[in-house]
């Protein structure tokens, strides 16, 4: 089976930290975000990986190689006008192939039991198969809506977590981004345009009868879509393994310098006396002496100043050498 992972996105909500690179292409506790993922696929018994390019297609190049390091065979399609997440696979048709497939977001860091959700597939006969999960969070993601174990509908964002807690159960159910595909779902996508699945594909296949099961999953499930998620999740990973921190190559940090709970990319420099608490510090980042930074993500500013940067990305201003974007946005 093959599996083609999506990561021509350009990460507008992780600006400036995707300034110079993709988000899949961002450094996760020193291994690329797309990493996470082909490992992944390598360990579900999945070896045959395509991945879809288009922001900064080198930093992914870059990242992932030929995808020995990973466990996966990896080939890439270029798309030069991003073409959304169904789109992307009918620009990557032909490598597909006329097989059963399995479509994964590049921005994920799962555990989730794939070959679980590839029996189901297979099982109910389905168009497709989506893997959801309970959001007991009430985190902001759309609300995917199911009916004897097959999606009906996609509804609006969940709301914030009420007051009480949130039983497992009722909690709505929303998309983690891994979906298993037969061939026939090209029939549904439009080719050569801008598409995206859960808008202008599965809607339309399940108006005609077609069958979306809903494959419900356990296990751990990560996405790092913003700056805020992409330094609680670094922490939470660290936490796993009895650390608070983390300190790219050629870091360096003054011993009269305090740096807690926070993620330093390589070649960082914090000197005698600052005070970093809850940052993202980007590569060849200097904290002057002195300097304090909390709850911030900072790049060199030659990335960020006066570059227009996209709709979505966060607010940030200059500060000396570097460009600073609080995290409370």
């Amino acid at each position: 089976m093959k599996a083609m992972i999506l990561a021509a996105g350009y990460g507008a909500r992780l600006w400036p930290l995707t300034a110079d690179r993709t988000k899949p292409a961002l450094p996760v506790l020193g291994k690329p975000l797309v990493g996470y993922v082909a490992e992944y696929l390598a360990q579900q018994g999945i070896e045959d990986v395509i991945v879809n390019l288009h922001h900064r297609p080198d930093s992914v190049r870059a990242a992932l190689g030929d995808g020995s390091q990973f466990g996966v065979r990896l080939r890439y399609v270029h798309e030069p006008v991003i073409l959304g997440t169904s789109g992307a696979l009918d620009n990557a048709r032909e490598m597909i192939g006329a097989e059963t497939f399995v479509v994964i977001n590049g921005k994920l860091i799962t555990d989730i039991d794939l070959r679980a959700a590839i029996e189901t597939h297979r099982r109910a006969k389905a168009l497709a198969t989506l893997v959801l999960r309970r959001n007991v969070a009430h985190e902001r993601f759309s609300i995917v809506e199911t009916n004897h174990g097959f999606v009906t509908r996609f509804a609006g964002m969940a709301n914030p977590a009420p007051v009480f807690d949130s039983v497992e159960f009722d909690a709505p159910l929303m998309f983690t981004g891994i979906q298993v595909m037969d061939s026939r779902i090209f029939d549904y996508i439009p080719p050569g345009v801008f598409s995206h699945t859960t808008t202008d594909v599965f809607p339309q296949a399940i108006a005609k009868g077609e069958r979306i099961a809903a494959h419900v999953a356990q296990g751990t499930w990560f996405e790092l879509s913003t700056l805020q998620r992409y330094l609680d999740i670094s922490l939470a990973l660290l936490n796993q393994r009895g650390l608070s921190g983390y300190t790219g190559r050629g870091a360096s940090i003054d011993t009269e310098a305090d740096v807690r709970e926070s993620i330093l990319w390589d070649d960082v420099i914090v000197e005698s006396g600052a005070r970093v608490r809850r940052a993202i510090l980007g590569d060849g980042v200097r904290v002057c002496a002195g300097e304090e930074v909390t709850d911030a993500a900072v790049v060199r500013v030659e990335l960020a100043a006066g570059v227009t940067p996209p709709a979505k990305a966060p607010k940030g201003y200059v500060k000396g050498d570097t460009f600073v974007v609080p995290l409370s946005q």
